[in-house]
């Protein structure tokens, strides 16, 4: 492919169609809501959150075009744009004010308010959005040949496939219905296992393997060189620091841990040492990582502000491409600083002014980091909670040695948090969606708009899905562990008490310092640090899918561009599939309903359950793939 020549958006930017319409708003703004409470649950409950564009994109086409028998593009675009906003703005609270209600629960001060709650994600969500505005032309324009924004170009193909149909619509929708079954026989009734390992007892170290459409969807889409460095910052994680952790500390008691070494890996194996101690080296790296990205791109960063700033001095965007038309600089700027104002003054941020200059600073500093990251690796495996464990390390110390300690400085910790949090959230969503309209030749402002208005309807929902949840279960408990708040929590407490490992956190920051002086790419090898290195392994196994495809010598050009496209599509419905399957299981959750419970399963499950199941359920993910992409019917198109 030609990088050089210009790129041509689906729909030209002299050709207008509808966007933000009645139909198009009210339908992003029921999704927001649904998504946001279902990501809530199932995030409280196991740590993690799905990803949620291209689920919006599916439902908002099928709404849209098959329901509504409408037949604009850019307005199902407009819908997932909305609706995605409620799953992202959901990541970013869930992490971090569930930490209030624990300190409640425990006597040391009353609940967070529903307004406190909504304006902590209101600031957040909004600030994340206008972050986002002058880094567009930067991160999605300028570098639109290196960030591929994997969710961001999926939606695109989901919604581009509707519109075309035929075989590209197939390619998707096959995608989606394979991987639906299969997250439903791993996630729903537990048929087969979802992840594969091999445990070198003797050693201590882990190597394995996930068994998840989505994955290889991600890893395909990526390509093979971001998921190698997510994988090799895996196995120094699992074949390395944890072996030599037990190695020479194997009779120790090291905080944060409350037990020896070998006392947690016999009772949790390597898993309990890297969630211990592993996880906080990955955070070191990934704030390291964070700050050498805003210095390499602080001269683009101040090129495109300059840039922005012209707009001052014309309002009307007259002469302005409509595919290139942003909110403008004035409205930008007056809304941080009136978020700015409102973290300073309203009594639901318990912060002074610092804090609220805090916020700003380090808010932007992440919305950078976070588009950047989600356009290597993807929304669903940003790690914004590392980002709000770096956030609180400095924010925490910043307002201790300002004098602001007790129970006041660490609710003030958590509030940073919480917005910096959503802050990261929203930008690496609205950076995905913007990616999206892009690709299809959407109206900038008219996405920054639908992005505001999910934020607005999605933070005035959190804190009743919030009250909800605790009143129900209540946070810290069996079924809704909270572990990342518990995380944050743990943090700001030992700040405030004097303890906190920062030995692992340095170990962290040197071995970032040295990936980059051997110039390799710090980001990506971080994130692979921090996530499990079960997952960086099976994204590894679609980035290894394309790079066979692509080495081929006896293949023409033309043949490889065509196949590889049909595994983009078919990856895109892959991981729409499971996103969908996901959120329903999160919603059946809410409501108490188990797939797995049965008692007929349970003679089954005790025979699939066996790894090999799980192995060969990932090599048939793999066949599928490869049928529908190699030894797909398609082959050269124009």
């Amino acid at each position: 492919m030609n990088e050089n020549k210009p790129f041509k958006p689906y729909i030209p930017a002299d050709r207008v169609t509808p966007e933000i319409t009645a139909v198009s708003v009210f339908t992003g703004v029921v999704l927001a809501v649904v998504f946001g409470a279902a990501n809530a649950y199932l995030g409280l409950r196991v740590g993690l959150t799905v990803s949620a564009s291209i689920p919006a994109a599916v439902l908002s086409m099928g709404i849209i075009r098959v329901l509504l028998r409408r037949n604009s593009i850019l307005e199902s675009n407009i819908v997932q744009t909305i609706g995605s906003a409620g799953e992202s703005l959901a990541a970013g609270a869930i992490f971090t004010l569930p930490a209030l209600f624990l300190w409640a629960a425990e006597g040391r001060c009353e609940s967070p308010s529903l307004a406190e709650i909504t304006v902590i994600a209101l600031c957040g969500g909004v600030l994340g959005v206008l972050f986002m505005v002058p880094l567009r032309n930067a991160l999605i324009v300028r570098e639109h040949a290196t960030l591929p924004y994997p969710e961001g170009t999926a939606c695109a193909d989901v919604l581009l496939a509707g519109e075309e149909g035929g075989a590209e619509a197939s390619s998707v929708f096959s995608g989606m219905g394979i991987a639906a079954a299969f997250k439903f026989l791993v996630d729903g009734v537990k048929l087969i296992p979802g992840e594969i390992n091999l445990t070198f007892r003797s050693f201590g170290a882990q190597i394995g393997t996930q068994v998840y459409p989505a994955l290889v969807g991600v890893g395909y889409i990526v390509g093979p060189r971001i998921a190698s460095f997510m994988f090799v910052g895996g196995v120094i994680g699992w074949c390395v620091l944890i072996p030599m952790v037990l190695l020479f500390g194997a009779d120790a008691t090291i905080y944060p841990g409350v037990k020896t070494v070998a006392e947690i890996f016999a009772g949790s194996g390597p898993a309990g040492l890297w969630s211990t101690y592993i996880k906080y080296i990955g955070a070191g790296a990934i704030a390291t990582g964070g700050f050498i990205s805003l210095i390499k791109s602080f001269p683009l960063i101040l090129r495109t502000f300059r840039d922005s700033l012209k707009s001052l001095k014309d309002g009307s965007g007259a002469g302005v491409l409509r595919t290139e038309q942003d909110l403008n600089m004035k409205v930008i700027l007056i809304g941080i600083a009136a978020a700015t104002l409102a973290i300073w003054l309203f009594p639901a941020i318990p912060v002074n002014l610092l804090g609220a200059v805090l916020i700003v600073v380090f808010g932007f500093f992440f919305a950078t980091v976070s588009s950047r990251m989600v356009g290597l690796v993807g929304s669903t495996n940003n790690p914004v909670s590392g980002m709000a464990i770096a956030t609180l390390l400095i924010a925490t110390l910043t307002l201790k040695a300002s004098g602001m300690t007790g129970i006041a400085g660490m609710t003030g910790s958590i509030a940073i948090g919480s917005v910096i949090c959503v802050i990261a959230a929203i930008a690496g969503d609205t950076s995905q969606d913007l990616k999206t309209g892009y690709l299809l030749g959407a109206t900038p402002k008219k996405q920054q708009i639908g992005e505001l208005i999910g934020v607005v309807f999605s933070a005035a929902a959190i804190g009743g899905v919030l009250y909800l949840l605790d009143k129900a279960w209540g946070f810290g408990t069996e079924e809704l562990a909270a572990p990342q708040a518990g995380l944050m929590k743990m943090i700001v407490e030992g700040i405030m008490d004097g303890q906190l490992p920062w030995s692992l956190i340095f170990v962290g920051v040197c071995l970032a310092l040295c990936f980059e002086i051997l110039r390799l790419p710090v980001m990506p090898i971080a994130v692979g640090l921090y996530l499990p290195v079960q997952l960086n392994a099976c994204i590894l196994v679609g980035g290894l899918i394309a790079l066979a495809m692509n080495r081929r010598q006896k293949t023409s050009q033309a043949d490889k561009d065509a196949q590889y496209n049909d595994g983009t599509l078919y990856s895109a419905g892959m991981i729409a599939g499971e996103g969908l399957v996901g959120i329903l299981l999160a919603v059946l959750a809410v409501f108490g309903l188990d797939p797995s419970s049965p008692a007929f399963l349970a003679p089954v499950r005790a025979v699939t359950s066996h790894p090999a199941f799980g192995a060969a359920a990932l090599a048939a993910i793999v066949l599928l793939l490869l049928r529908f992409s190699l030894w797909g019917k398609h082959r050269s198109r124009k």
